[in-house]
């Protein structure tokens, strides 16, 4: 058995399914060993990075290995950005590159990357965006290694990993004599019985005294699965829940203690449940930027904040909170939950101010779509247990806000490493992965412009996402903020293909709209088709996303900005 042969035959051990990569001569084996395979179904991408996120997207909602490859050299740099998603978001991937052929080591060959005598040094370099990168050393290590890299990528906190493979293991005569079958055999990170008693009783005493709960969820609750126990949890104890963007729909928006979607663009009703909040249980939150107002100096004051993490390293970043409980985040839950419920006994159903809090009016300035009701007819829209993917942009801002997720339905962004495309690629590893569900992905026309191209990887894979483009020609987010920050906009405007024949022309189905009738008519094609489609959606540019720097609202937020500026 051959080095990559060896490696396949690991990988369905463990219930791979899917390989996202781009050809090369480094990867040629591996190539060829997938092809050979019943059970991996292989894709190959325009573009590595592509690869990458589509990994990140077949291991977003499963408990699988995301897997991606590509040859040596520029290939494999190419990887860096999805693998930067895996790290900051939480996606067990493993990803296996080329290595140019050590005997020539140091001699400037071919994609070489020793780091000797002015090559690239890819060994730190991968180091430096996973959890753990190895380089294969020898044939007979090959299951050796690839066992510890994908249990790497699944203990603790999971991520992603990375191994190397020189060209010259891969030589003809070059084998695998010792073959095993790997072995996925991770411990469960589970909650310390003295700290969840500790904390239970913080909570109790806080609940006999009405003292004001609220639970801020997060994606660290999804991935782990947790989402009947977070509504058992607030319906038992009566706590009204937030959450990042990262947390929607872990329990459905209609329920009556769902506040909204805590963060900078987030609902008023959010904001205010937190600003009156006494205590704030953080499950599977990492308290990042856009979820703390830009990590706000004074957002826990006269708060007690209980957090409870998968990862030591989240209780040590810019806020330190007074009872940290280092656990899964469903198991966590399921045991604070035990062991407050022997603690107290009913408890009076609680008022809340949820979506009615606030009027969600939107206002028309020209006869072009308007972003806001763009996203409410997708929410309205959107099929049972679909899944709604948003990249980077202002369009991730009015999905957030507008759309509103029933049981089952899934919403997520591209995290804290925050590439565009990050999504209009990574969708196509998240139909892979889940063929029953519809994945729809709202993306900017700048995002879509980065890597459309991989309409074409879904076209010949037969994989039938469905993109919907809001479309008004300029980076939104950058001109906002730079009319904020220095009065002026630069650069930020750009024409566009017309999306809908680039579509059409790659086999795919093509919209072009410019009503909010004429495009709830398309994304209802676009449902029933069963095809690759992309909605191009001429949005207004007179419509700003819903925003505060400040948990007190948007006018205070406003305050707080003049007074910065004025002071400096």
């Amino acid at each position: 058995m051959r080095v990559y042969e060896a490696i396949v035959k690991g990988l369905e051990d463990i219930g791979v399914r899917a390989a996202f990569g781009g050809a090369g001569e480094n990867a040629a084996g591996l190539m060829l060993a997938l092809k050979h395979s019943q059970q991996i179904r292989p894709v190959i991408t325009r573009h590595e990075q592509a690869a990458s996120f589509m990994a990140c997207g077949h291991a977003m909602y499963t408990n699988e290995l995301g897997f991606c490859f590509a040859t040596a050299g520029p290939g494999a740099f190419n990887l860096f950005s999805g693998l930067a998603v895996a790290m900051s978001d939480s996606y067990p991937v493993l990803a296996v590159s080329g290595y140019a052929s050590r005997e020539w080591q140091g001699w400037g060959s071919l994609n070489e990357t020793s780091g000797l005598n002015r090559t690239p040094d890819s060994r730190a370099m991968f180091a430096a965006t996973t959890k753990k990168s190895f380089l294969l050393a020898d044939a007979a290590d090959t299951c050796d290694v690839l066992e510890e890299a994908v249990n790497t990528a699944f203990e603790g906190r999971p991520g992603p990993v990375h191994i190397h493979v020189p060209e010259d293991l891969t030589h003809r005569g070059v084998e695998v004599t010792n073959f095993r079958h790997i072995r996925l055999d991770v411990a469960p990170v589970v909650p310390d019985r003295a700290r969840v008693a500790e904390i239970a009783a913080v909570l109790a005493d806080a609940l006999t005294r009405r003292k004001r709960i609220v639970a801020l969820v997060g994606f660290g609750a999804i991935r782990s699965g947790a989402g009947a126990e977070v509504r058992r949890f607030i319906e038992r104890f009566q706590i009204p829940l937030l959450t990042t963007l990262d947390g929607k729909g872990i329990v459905s928006e209609g329920h009556p203690l769902s506040v909204g979607v805590f963060a900078d663009s987030g609902h008023a009703s959010a904001w205010k449940a937190f600003r009156e909040a006494d205590v704030v249980l953080c499950v599977g939150n990492s308290l990042n930027q856009h979820a703390t107002f830009n990590y706000r100096e004074d957002l826990f004051e006269n708060k007690v904040l209980v957090q409870v993490n998968i990862s030591e390293t989240e209780f040590h970043k810019a806020y330190r909170p007074d009872y940290a409980l280092l656990s899964d985040a469903r198991l966590g839950l399921a045991a604070l939950h035990q062991a407050l419920d022997e603690r107290v006994g009913d408890i009076p159903a609680v008022a809340v101010d949820g979506r009615d809090y606030e009027a969600r009016h939107i206002t028309h300035l020209t006869g072009k779509i308007h972003p806001g009701e763009l996203a409410q007819a997708i929410g309205r829209m959107l099929p049972p247990r679909a899944v709604l993917l948003a990249d980077a942009g202002a369009h991730l801002a009015w999905l957030g806000y507008y759309v509103e997720l029933e049981e089952g339905q899934s919403f997520r962004k591209v995290g804290s490493f925050g590439p565009m495309a990050g999504h209009v690629n990574g969708a196509i590893g998240t139909k892979l992965a889940h063929p029953e569900r519809t994945v729809v992905v709202g993306c900017g026309d700048g995002c879509y412009s980065l890597s459309g191209f991989e309409l074409m990887t879904a076209v010949e894979n037969d994989i039938p996402v469905i993109w919907i483009v809001f479309d008004d020609q300029e980076f939104k987010l950058i001109k906002l903020f730079q009319l904020v920050t220095y009065g002026e906009a630069a650069l930020v405007e750009f024409q566009n293909p017309d999306f809908a024949a680039y579509a059409q022309a790659c086999g795919a189905d093509g919209y072009r709209v410019e009503t909010l009738e004429e495009f709830e008519k398309a994304f209802r094609a676009a449902l029933a088709s069963g095809r690759p489609s992309l909605i191009d959606a001429r949005i207004t540019r007179w419509a700003v996303p819903h925003y505060s720097p400040s948990p007190d609202g948007v006018i205070a937020g406003l305050v707080e900005s003049i007074e910065a500026r004025l002071r400096g």
